[in-house]
């Protein structure tokens, strides 16, 4: 059942009495420099100073996930492109998307209490891009993109064939916000596309060529990954065996 919930100055600086000395550093030396409200950061690559530049604040966390959620209520189903989204809690699995209060998608989630998340793919960049930019309210997008509806196990919402991965969730607070309501969610059921696993069983994403949101613009993630969660402390050896399978891995495609 859902739930509802409500979600220095600067100090002045000293003035430098007139006639007093400026002092020098030695050179091939530097003095420590003082604490400030805003810090440079060095480029480690050139070892310069890279200067900050002050911005107003406001949705800046990139890159993003590109999802297509799908919704259901009262007989009417529809698609929305999210990119605010993730995972909350691993058990049981939580997730949550949020969803601008005058959306049509909104008053299906908010009278259904289910959706379904479906990772997004280069292959349908493009469509996933117009279920963004258009209303329910005015087109099917399942008709007008071409994206076929499959029933889910366990929730009213359907699945995207086309999308290699879908998550049925089930609603179980809402938050709200001045601008977006937040749906957090459990998730019920999950999919994958057969051919996604490999020989031994592992389910094989970074060949899925899922897409992120970064900044107004959609990018493919590279098919190599740069390591693995703990790779900074692995030892040599199974480094190198994790390496190997990469290599075979590859080959096989």
């Amino acid at each position: 059942m859902m739930q509802k919930s409500k979600s220095s100055r600067n100090p002045r600086k000293a003035k430098k009495p007139k006639g007093s000395p400026t002092l020098k550093e030695p050179q091939g030396s530097q003095a420590p420099k003082k604490s400030t409200a805003r810090q440079d950061s060095r480029d480690t690559r050139t070892d310069r100073v890279v200067r900050k530049v002050t911005m107003k604040p406001g949705t800046m966390l990139n890159p993003v996930p590109v999802v297509l959620v799908s919704c259901a209520a009262d007989g009417k189903q529809n698609l929305i492109t999210i990119a605010w989204t993730g995972i909350v809690n691993s058990e049981p699995p939580m997730t949550y998307i949020s969803v601008r209060k005058s959306r049509y998608s909104h008053e299906l989630i908010r009278r259904s209490g289910e959706f379904v998340i479906n990772l997004a793919t280069e292959s349908i960049a493009e469509k996933v891009d117009f279920c963004g930019v258009r209303s329910g309210r005015d087109v099917d997008k399942f008709a007008e993109c071409g994206f076929t509806p499959v029933p889910s196990d366990q929730v009213s919402a359907p699945l995207v064939a086309e999308s290699p991965v879908n998550l049925e969730c089930v609603v179980r607070d809402v938050i709200e916000y001045p601008s977006h309501d937040m749906f957090v969610a459990e998730i019920v059921c999950v999919h994958g596309n057969k051919n996604l696993f490999g020989e031994t069983g592992r389910f094989c994403l970074e060949e899925a060529g899922l897409i992120a949101y970064s900044h107004g613009e959609y990018f493919g993630l590279k098919p190599r990954p740069l390591g693995r969660f703990g790779y900074s402390v692995m030892k040599p050896k199974t480094r190198r065996r994790i390496r190997r399978e990469q290599r075979n891995s590859r080959k096989r495609r």
